[in-house]
C-alpha cells in the first residue's frame, strides 16, 4: 500500500486475514507523516505492517535514524524492506541497500527482520553479475548482524525464470525465504505498464501463458495460472523455503478478494 491507501486497506479488511504483512512503500511523492499514516493504519487493523526504506531517497543518516524512530514509537520497526530506490543519483549517504544494512541504524531502533530485493528478470539498469554479487552480500551481512531476512521478488508473468532464478539462488548458498512477486488480478493495459516500466518480459508466448492477450488491452488478468504452475514446478529440496507476495496492482480489495476466494 501507498500512503494514500489507507481508505482502501479498510474497505479491505474483512478480505484480509489478521496477521496478514502489508507493505508500505517508501514513494518519493510522499511525505514522512503519510507513510506512518499508513503504518499506523495497518497496525491498527490487526495486519503487521512493513514499512520501505528506500536508501537513495534518504537525505542523511539523521533522516534515516528519525524515520526508524517514528518507526519505533509506532511500534513497527520489527520488520522492514529495504530496496535501493529509483533515483539514479543519490540523494544522500545511502547510494544502494547494504549501505542502509551497514549503517547499525536497524539494530539500533529494534529491527529483527529485513527484506531484501530479487529480480529473476534482471534489472533494467543493473547487470546480472552486480545483482547476484549484492544479494549474496545481503544475505551475508544480515547473517553478520544477527538479523532474520527474507527475499521478494519483483513481479513477472513467467513462471519458468522464477525457478530457475531461485535454484541458482541456493546454489550460491544463500537459504533465505523467498516470496515471489504476483500481481493481483488488474487491468492488462495496467500491468502491462508496470512491466515495462520494470523490465518485466511481456512477448506473446508469456502474455498468453499468463492468461491475457497483447491484442486486447481492455481486459483483466489474474495470477490463477502462474500460481497454478509455480505449485506444480515447486520442489522443496531445489527451491526450499518459498511463498507469494502480491503487488496490489489492481488495488487492495481486488487482490484480497482473490486471495480470500482461493485460500
Amino acid at each position: 500500500m501507498t500512503g494514500k491507501d489507507v481508505a482502501h486497506l479498510e474497505a479491505a479488511r474483512e478480505a484480509v486475514p489478521p496477521g496478514t504483512r502489508v507493505n508500505v512503500a517508501f514513494l518519493g511523492t510522499e511525505t514522512q507523516e503519510l507513510r506512518l499514516a499508513a503504518v499506523r493504519a495497518a497496525a491498527r487493523l490487526g495486519f503487521v505492517p512493513v514499512p520501505h526504506l528506500s536508501a537513495r531517497r534518504l537525505r542523511s543518516r539523521a533522516e534515516l535514524a528519525e524515520f526508524l524512530a517514528a518507526l519505533r514509537e509506532a511500534d513497527a520497526t520489527e520488520r522492514v524492506f529495504v530496496v535501493g530506490g529509483d533515483p539514479a543519483v543519490p540523494r544522500g549517504p545511502f547510494p544502494d541497500t547494504l549501505s542502509v544494512l551497514r549503517s547499525g541504524l536497524l539494530q539500533e531502533y529494534g529491527v529483527r527482520h529485513v527484506g531484501v530485493s530479487g529480480y529473476p528478470e534482471g534489472h533494467p539498469a543493473i547487470d546480472g553479475p552486480v545483482l547476484w554479487s549484492a544479494i549474496e552480500e545481503k544475505a551475508a551481512v544480515l547473517r553478520e548482524q544477527g538479523l532474520d531476512g527474507s527475499v521478494i521478488t519483483q513481479f513477472g508473468f513467467d513462471v519458468e525464470p522464477v525457478l530457475t532464478w531461485v535454484e541458482e539462488l541456493r546454489s550460491r548458498g544463500v537459504d533465505l525465504p523467498v516470496r515471489v512477486g504476483v500481481p493481483g488480478p488488474a487491468g492488462v493495459r495496467r500491468l502491462l505498464s508496470y512491466a515495462t516500466r520494470f523490465g518485466v518480459g511481456t512477448g506473446a508466448g508469456i502474455a498468453r501463458k499468463y492468461g491475457f492477450s497483447l491484442t486486447n488491452l481492455m481486459g483483466t488478468a489474474g495470477p490463477d495460472r502462474f500460481v497454478q504452475d509455480l505449485a506444480e514446478g515447486y520442489d522443496p529440496v531445489r527451491h526450499g523455503d518459498l511463498g507469494l507476495h502480491f503487488y496490489t496492482f489492481g488495488g487492495l480489495a481486488a487482490t484480497a478478494d482473490w486471495v480470500a476466494a482461493r485460500a
